[in-house]
C-alpha cells in the first residue's frame, strides 16, 4: 500500500503545468486541501479519489493502489 507521500509525488506528476487551484475546483475542492493530498499530509475519501481519478482520466488503482 502507498504512502501519502507516495500519492502525493503521483498527483504532482498527474498535474503538470496545471495549477492546484484549476484541479481543486474541477473536482470540489478547496485549494489548500488539494495542497496537502500533493504534500502527503492527507489522503483523500474515496468519493475525491474518484473525482481525481476522473479528472485525469486513469483509474483509481492506478493513482492511490
Amino acid at each position: 500500500m502507498p504512502t501519502a507521500k507516495d500519492i502525493g509525488k503521483r498527483l504532482r506528476e498527474l498535474r503538470g503545468d496545471k495549477s492546484q487551484k484549476t484541479i481543486a475546483s474541477a473536482i470540489g475542492i478547496s485549494t489548500s486541501t488539494y495542497s496537502m493530498y500533493e504534500i502527503g499530509q492527507r489522503i483523500p475519501r474515496d468519493e475525491i479519489k474518484i473525482k481525481i481519478a476522473e479528472f485525469y482520466k486513469k483509474s483509481i488503482e492506478s493513482i492511490f493502489f
